[in-house]
């Protein structure tokens, strides 16, 4: 993708951060914030859209009730109750997620409201059961200093978490309930003129900031940011869901690209006077009865509406792209798709998919098409059509603006895709099950007490205490985790070097071939760290374990070893081997002598694969070519 200037293009970037708080509970009930594979119980809903106080619906709620899904839960009696399947009035607030928001509150030098009054905010996704989720401001203002520069906070939250989603499908959409309700802390920042580089600092000390306490839970899906970005003084988009820095950074770049790309989109639309309607919209059914594609027999053998959309002046424009990857027939595909609406053909793209120029021009004729017109293929259900194409024809209206104000998801690849339109004002009402929550002078004056060392200190203090370098210090402290890491510490035969170097290096590798951590469970590690630790593995069989696990193929350790042969190796057994090795390679040993040392170790490794350590694969290996 082509460079582009950010300051020329006035990116601005405002972050959100979401942070789980490590509490013994969720926030209004008793339940423990665990998350767990087996559910119990399964219900199902249907969520409907309500008006606000002030008799308007929310244009975000509005979109997910077109989607017409059907939303089940899968529960477990040991992380849900009846708070969570909405069927009982919360509890009362957890203290220890009020206190540790309070702390937080004072280490950004946010103004402390005496009086905390709890939210709900409309979310029928089916996120949350209810359709709404809790949630209470905190305080105001504030700074975060980023080397030497002060970032300004908007606002700092305590709100509940949603339910995990597991799988979202054509009409059904299924949530399991262990994460619903576990505290989060969300911290606005004050939006930056910023590079992505830049952004993502901001992120790394914030993240940082919020470690230190001890009180917030690590791991994937434990910190979330949403990040609201704009160029050129047009519409703020947000983008939920990233979850690693790196990510951040390829996402504001990609989004800064294409806001740009939209606005010089725009540029070239005013120029062609536009306009769409209803009026422009066709069956023509009939007039593909004969297509050869077999997305358009599929379509009539399952007898729903064929139709076409005309453009006038709009030959070109789908297609336009001002950057690599940015045009407006990708962004009307991604808004079709979560109508349930397969996909969208546009003129620019046919002939194609197996529609010919014949089919092309049957099209042209039926829609009195002159030259410069353009037009939209899209077959589906009457009920989710007509939904579509509304939408389809709005967001042509809004291409001649620029850059539509909207709610987009993170994709792992950097890029962004559509979600929903921005919430309005109407989505936030007051909690009526919960009164006003004082917070106490004496309550902000011991969380002022209580503010812990910098990240300074806290890198400082883990290279002294287990004696590390200062990059795999910070490595250790930034990632999710630490808390393993001294937990496997405690056993003095661990090296410390060595425990974060497999934590922070080869997990991250094995994730970079494409293998999922997740499967990776903290029992899993610990257990491989103390059969090292008692001799019955050599070092070299950690990585091959983790990644039996993390490719689906052994669900724990015992099944990893049996499944890739590991064990410790004999040392007679080993010394055959070697002796084999050396026989089969006797002109390279004549040769090279000593020298042969490097090429042998690397056939050795492979053979003895993980039973044996390179330390003593090296020592016999060294010791048997001297003896030749």
């Amino acid at each position: 993708m082509a460079e582009i200037d950010f300051e020329k293009i006035g990116l601005k970037v405002g972050l959100e951060i979401h942070q789980q708080l490590n509490t013994n509970k969720k926030l209004f009930c008793k339940c423990r914030p665990i998350e767990s594979d087996e559910y119990t119980e399964k219900f199902s809903r249907r969520l409907r859209t309500a008006k606000s106080e002030l008799g308007e619906l929310d244009p975000a709620a509005l979109f997910e009730k077109t989607k017409s899904k059907k939303i089940s839960y899968y529960a477990n009696s040991q992380s849900s109750c009846l708070v969570e399947k909405d069927e009982e009035p919360p509890h009362d607030l957890d203290y220890d997620a009020k206190k540790i928001s309070l702390l937080i509150s004072c280490m950004l030098e946010s103004k402390i409201f005496s009086e905390i009054h709890v939210m709900r905010k409309t979310v029928i996704d089916g996120s949350n059961t209810a359709g709404f989720q809790r949630t209470m401001l905190v305080s105001q203002g504030g700074n975060l200093n980023v080397n030497g520069k002060k970032i300004g906070v908007q606002a700092i939250c305590l709100e509940e978490d949603a339910a995990k989603l597991l799988k979202d499908e054509q009409d059904q959409r299924n949530y399991s309930l262990d994460r619903l309700g576990i505290p989060l802390v969300e911290i606005a920042l004050e939006p930056v003129t910023a590079k992505p580089t830049e952004v993502k600092e901001i992120a790394l000390t914030l993240g940082r900031l919020l470690r230190v306490t001890g009180m917030v839970k690590r791991g994937i899906g434990s910190i979330r940011q949403d990040v609201n970005i704009s160029v050129m003084n047009s519409g703020v988009v947000e983008v939920k869901g990233v979850q690693q820095l790196d990510q951040l950074e390829k996402i504001i770049d990609y989004e800064a690209k294409r806001q740009y790309g939209l606005i010089l989109i725009a540029e070239k639309l005013k120029k062609l006077s536009i306009t769409i309607s209803k009026e422009d919209v066709f069956d023509i059914t009939e007039v593909f009865k004969d297509c050869e594609s077999k997305i358009i027999q599929n379509a009539l053998k399952l007898k729903i509406k064929i139709k076409a959309i005309l453009v006038r002046n709009f030959s070109g424009m789908f297609g336009f792209e001002p950057y690599p990857g940015i045009r407006l027939g990708k962004e009307i595909g991604q808004l079709v798709r979560f109508f349930g609406v397969g996909g969208v053909f546009h003129s620019d793209e046919l002939p194609n998919y197996g529609i010919n120029d014949s089919d092309v021009d049957n099209v042209k004729k039926y829609l009195k098409l002159v030259d410069g017109d353009g037009f939209l293929i899209i077959a589906g259900e009457d009920s989710k059509l007509d939904y579509a194409i509304d939408s389809i024809i709005n967001r042509i209206k809004d291409a001649t603006q620029g850059v539509p104000a909207e709610t987009r998801g993170a994709t792992q690849d950097g890029e962004t895709i559509f979600l929903r339109p921005r919430p309005g004002a109407s989505r936030m009402y007051p909690e009526t099950d919960i009164p006003s929550i004082s917070v106490l002078p004496e309550e902000i004056k011991l969380a002022k007490e209580n503010i812990p060392k910098s990240w300074n200190d806290s890198i400082a203090e883990i290279q002294q205490k287990y004696s590390l370098n200062s990059q795999l210090s910070e490595q250790i402290f930034d990632s999710e985790y630490l808390e393993l890491f001294e937990k496997i510490c405690k056993n003095k035969k661990n090296s410390p070097n060595f425990v974060a170097s497999i934590l922070c290096s080869s997990i991250t590798n094995l994730q970079r071939k494409g293998f999922d951590a997740i499967l990776l469970k903290p029992e899993h590690v610990i257990e491989s760290f103390e059969l090292l630790a008692s001799d019955k593995i050599p070092k070299e069989s950690l990585e091959i374990i983790f990644e039996s696990i993390m490719s689906g193929k052994s669900e724990n350790v015992s099944i990893a070893m049996q499944s890739t042969d590991v064990s410790s190796m004999g040392e007679d057994e080993l010394n055959d081997i070697l002796d084999k090795i050396i026989q089969n390679n006797m002109d390279l040993v004549k040769e090279r002598g000593e020298n042969a040392l490097v090429t042998l170790m690397g056939i050795a490794m492979k053979e003895v694969r993980g039973k044996a350590s390179g330390k003593m694969v090296n020592a016999l290996l060294r010791k048997k070519i001297l003896e030749f």
